[in-house]
């Protein structure tokens, strides 16, 4: 099952910046609930305001869903994972009490009454308290006589697990968590000089921030446990996210570039900026936890697991050219190390989001060849600029133009389109860029919330390249990217390399709930062969390896993401069949990266990453424990070493040395003057399109 995302902010940290430390007081004392505690209740204006969220979800949202008990189960369930989605708080008695409430919440938002779901937040917040102050208490009294030679595990994902039947059964559960915390301080990198001190301050500057939590906040979670029993991308925001989001959707991006969720307690990286300062790092990936934000080189390390989403936001936005560093778990994975990162905050210049090309001399079947390649970040277009009649607006549709002019002139043999990790942009520069590489027809299919199907296409008969084309895509691909994959699939234009696409085959829009914002879902894509984009994708018709988790990344792993469908095909023109080509395509690609070591050593660090994902236990066994790790890193040696000895390189002697020359790497890669190979998958892309004139010609002709 997927987490329930607490409202996917789209946000692209921009900076003000605030530090925030709280010292840990390790005197042995007694604290109460009721020293953090306070019960809350709803202010009188969301009686309004939630009438209002249900009146737009009813009558503009493009999934039609009837308000009654169905609805009510749906938003009870969304609420309670939403709350505790790793059942670590709620016990089984506390969700029969409020069972009464699984029917009846429909009936309550018809008149706007939030007292059910106030009730259900306020034990929950008590029951938070109450765990915390255990983490404390078995810290300052229990740290001298824990065992670590015990053969003992604790179960990493607890969502599926049996909601604890007892304080006794969670006191177990918690004192596990705890020991597995104080083993990852203690095994990490750079251990603090003092676990316990560290531990008990984490936990208390949690307790300090549950005592300043407001009744918005407690709204803000139940209208998002109602907006996405409507769908993923149905999201409300409060009247201070409503402001972070505007800020955030600008072109004014200054930050790290990264697009960040709440799942359970931590804050996760949803995707990257392209050309952002954490894409061009290469450090942070989609998936990754955030734990800790520190400032500068040396500030101190703020742990956030637990915080409010903006509240996190607020400690890694900063100036430009100033440095950030993040604490993270790579892949989310609590089985692997944490490691500290460094980035430094910029501009996300659009420009940074132009696209750009290159010419890859490719070495093919012992010929030299020339290869196109133009790598789009984003479908961009300058909306005010074009408003204020300038003539040199940028838009990707003139952007590439001039490219593909450009790469003419290079006498390459074929092009390559490069939109892995592109999450989409404006629906109409990718309708004209399609329009480069077809004749005439419709490109995509909008059908709107009344079920009336709009069609937009491309009316000018000239055709700027008419050349062999590949289309490289992967999970992070989405939205504009799926339209133009799908379009030049269907019109048999190009083929399709690399990870099946993200899903997102919707559009929304926002609109003003007084001074929040609620964001609907009010149209569904569809490609011009009548196959919806949503949640299945784009599949590619050779696959290549993908790093990221398709169950963990992509509209298929949301939760009430609307389904797949087809509609009628619209009338278009497709050139000859390549589907007769594929099978002697995906054996020469297969053959070829068998003997390729660099695709390899790709394909065994995602084999790696698929192994680590699949560990549910995790062992409290210190010896255990760090002979997993040294295990890793063994593992981690041998393969580098064996990519380095293929290439006629010295192997590393220590993972240590391996561990240096990597994070020499990353700084190089953040240098604007670094000049990069191109990655394996390109150059493999390059490859099949290279076969792709191979066993196609004289059909397809260069221009």
């Amino acid at each position: 099952m997927s987490r329930l995302q607490q409202g996917v902010i789209l946000l692209t940290l921009v900076l003000t910046g605030f530090a925030s430390s709280l010292s840990a007081n390790t005197k042995t004392q007694t604290i109460e609930v009721g020293d953090y505690y306070q019960a809350l209740s709803p202010e009188v204006s969301f009686k309004e305001t939630t009438i209002e969220i249900l009146d737009k979800l009813r009558e503009r949202h493009y999934r039609r869903v009837p308000i009654n008990d169905d609805l009510s189960a749906n938003v009870f369930n969304n609420y309670l994972r939403l709350l505790d989605p790793s059942r670590l708080h709620f016990l089984a008695s506390d969700l029969q009490q409020f069972d009464a409430y699984r029917l009846t919440l429909d009936d309550d938002l018809k008149k706007g009454q939030l007292a059910a779901a106030f009730e259900i937040f306020n034990l929950y917040q008590k029951r938070r308290i109450e765990r915390l102050i255990y983490a404390i208490h078995f810290l300052e009294n229990d740290y001298d006589s824990i065992d670590f030679k015990r053969d003992e595990s604790f179960t990493i994902d607890r969502e599926e697990a049996q909601w604890p039947t007892s304080p006794k059964n969670l006191d177990d559960i918690w004192r596990k968590r705890v020991k597995s915390s104080i083993l990852n301080q203690k095994l990490s990198d750079s251990p603090p000089k003092n676990v316990r001190q560290t531990l008990i301050k984490r936990y208390k500057s949690r307790l300090n921030r549950l005592s300043k939590t407001r009744s918005l906040d407690v709204f803000q979670n139940f209208m998002t446990a109602l907006s996405q029993s409507y769908g993923p991308h149905t999201q409300y925001f409060s009247p201070r996210l409503s402001e972070n989001f505007d800020i955030n959707m600008s072109l004014s991006l200054e930050g790290i570039g990264a697009v960040l969720t709440i799942d359970n307690e931590y804050t996760k990286v949803v995707r990257l900026v392209t050309e952002g300062p954490a894409d061009k790092a290469g450090q942070l990936k989609p998936s990754d936890y955030i734990t800790a934000v520190g400032q500068g080189k040396s500030g101190e390390m703020v742990d956030v697991v637990g915080w409010r989403l903006d509240d996190v936001v607020g400690l890694i936005r900063g100036k430009k050219n100033t440095t950030v560093r993040l604490t993270i778990a790579p892949g989310g994975s609590e089985s692997e190390q944490p490691k500290t990162i460094h980035i430094v905050r910029n501009r996300v210049k659009l420009e940074d989001q132009s696209a750009k090309s290159e010419v890859l001399d490719v070495k093919h079947n012992g010929q030299n060849r020339r290869v196109g390649v133009i790598s789009l970040p984003t479908f961009y277009l300058d909306y005010n600029a074009r408003r204020q009649g300038d003539p040199n607006y940028k838009s990707t549709t003139r952007d590439v133009r001039n490219l593909i002019q450009d790469l003419k002139k290079e006498n390459i043999e074929g092009l390559v389109i490069d939109l892995r990790n592109n999450g989409g942009g404006s629906v109409q520069e990718v309708n004209t860029l399609i329009g480069l590489f077809i004749k005439q027809g419709p490109t995509v299919q909008i059908r709107n919330t009344n079920g009336r199907i709009d069609l937009l296409g491309d009316s000018d008969a000239e055709v700027l390249y008419d050349g062999p084309l590949v289309v490289m895509v992967n999970r992070l691909s989405a939205s504009a990217s799926e339209i133009f994959a799908g379009a030049i699939q269907d019109y048999n234009r190009g083929l399709i390399v690399g990870g099946q696409t993200f899903g997102k085959g919707t559009v929304q829009s926002l609109f003003p709930v007084g001074k929040s914002q609620i964001k609907l879902t009010l149209a569904k894509f569809y490609r011009v062969s009548g196959h919806s984009t949503q949640h299945l994708g784009v599949l590619p018709d050779i696959y290549f390896p993908e790093s990221v988790d398709i169950e963990q990344i992509g509209e298929s792993s949301l939760p009430e993401a609307l389904p797949w469908d087809q509609i009628r095909a619209a009338n278009y023109n497709p050139l000859s069949p390549i589907k007769p080509l594929i099978p002697k395509l995906t054996l020469a690609h297969q053959q070829r990266t068998s003997q390729d070591p660099e695709f390899q050593y790709l394909v065994s660090s995602i084999e790696q990453l698929e192994k680590q994902r699949k560990i549910t236990e995790l062992s409290l066994n210190a010896s255990a424990r760090k002979a997993e790790i040294e295990k890793n890193e063994q593992w981690a040696l041998e393969t580098e070493n064996r990519l380095r000895r293929s290439k006629g390189e010295k192997p590393y002697p220590s993972y240590t040395e391996l561990k240096t020359a990597n994070e020499i790497k990353t700084a190089e890669k953040s240098d604007p003057g670094h000049n990069s190979e191109p990655d394996t998958l390109l150059r493999e892309g390059a490859a099949v399109l290279l076969d792709y004139i191979e066993y196609s010609a004289p059909a397809l002709v260069t221009h």
